[in-house]
């Protein structure tokens, strides 16, 4: 299974200070060095962590292949299409939220998605769709002619937090999931089935799969165990745990994890 690390948190930890430190860019070759298989990074509308300036210089100097998050923002996808990542991963934006929240609202835009994945697909740029795990998605993805999907994991990691972690406990408790454990454990059964079934839909469609989000080194895996998953696209618990055991022992952790 390959493994995509996120590097956008070491922006956000620059951007505390505003200050040119840390550097994205000097992350890349130790991702390369530890054996991860791609970099991602998400150029935002709001420029919150990586800036223009940030892709522009990941996307030319990376060894790795670089996928790019983004939004399907006309002027986003303008400057996208300039610099040519190797891969685009379309993820749905709301300038308040903390995180991206879900997939891709695939049916209500539908026809913009369209016309952005013709474009990027005429700039050679590989396209992947960032949508939430079912039948549905996976159906308009197939129709919407994309090369990837990449599931969205953070239902089934919030569940998770909330069953086996100390999360319920803390000013972060997740309140809709304050639940009994017999009933967090049906509704995380339930959450991996539909990732599982979903990964298997597209994979017969001829559609590479990937999964992301919320994934850390509790509970990826079960996200590994699924065959039809190729790919795993995770950021902030891998750039967290670098803070401790260093970004090389970090990613060589969760390589390992991942191909157990």
């Amino acid at each position: 299974m390959l493994l995509g690390v996120n590097i956008d948190h070491i922006a956000t930890l620059r951007e505390a200070r505003k200050i040119n430190d840390p550097n994205p860019l000097d992350a890349v070759s130790i991702c390369k060095l530890a054996g991860a298989d791609q970099i991602t990074i998400h150029l935002r509308e709001d420029r919150r962590h990586i800036h223009d300036i940030d892709a522009k210089a990941i996307i030319k100097q990376s060894a790795l292949p670089v996928n790019l998050e983004c939004s399907i923002n006309e002027d986003i996808i303008d400057i996208v299409c300039s610099l040519k990542p190797y891969r685009v991963t379309l993820v749905p934006e709301n300038r308040d939220e903390v995180t991206t929240e879900g997939g891709l609202d695939l049916e209500n835009h539908f026809d913009k998605i369209n016309k952005t994945i013709e474009k990027l697909k005429e700039n050679d740029i590989e396209v992947s769709l960032f949508i939430d795990p079912s039948h549905k998605a996976i159906e308009l993805s197939n129709m919407l002619e994309t090369d990837f999907v990449e599931l969205h994991t953070g239902t089934y990691a919030n569940i998770y937090a909330m069953l086996y972690s100390n999360l319920r406990n803390t000013q972060h408790s997740i309140k809709e999931l304050e639940l009994s454990k017999e009933e967090l454990k049906s509704m995380l059964d339930k959450s991996l089935e539909d990732i599982k079934a979903s990964s298997n839909f597209a994979s017969n469609l001829g559609i590479k799969v990937a999964a992301g989000h919320g994934l850390n080194y509790q509970n990826v895996k079960n996200i590994c165990e699924i065959k039809d998953i190729i790919e795993l696209n995770i950021g902030q618990s891998i750039i967290a745990r670098s803070v401790f055991t260093g970004l090389k022992s970090a990613i060589k952790e969760m390589k390992s994890l991942i191909n157990e």
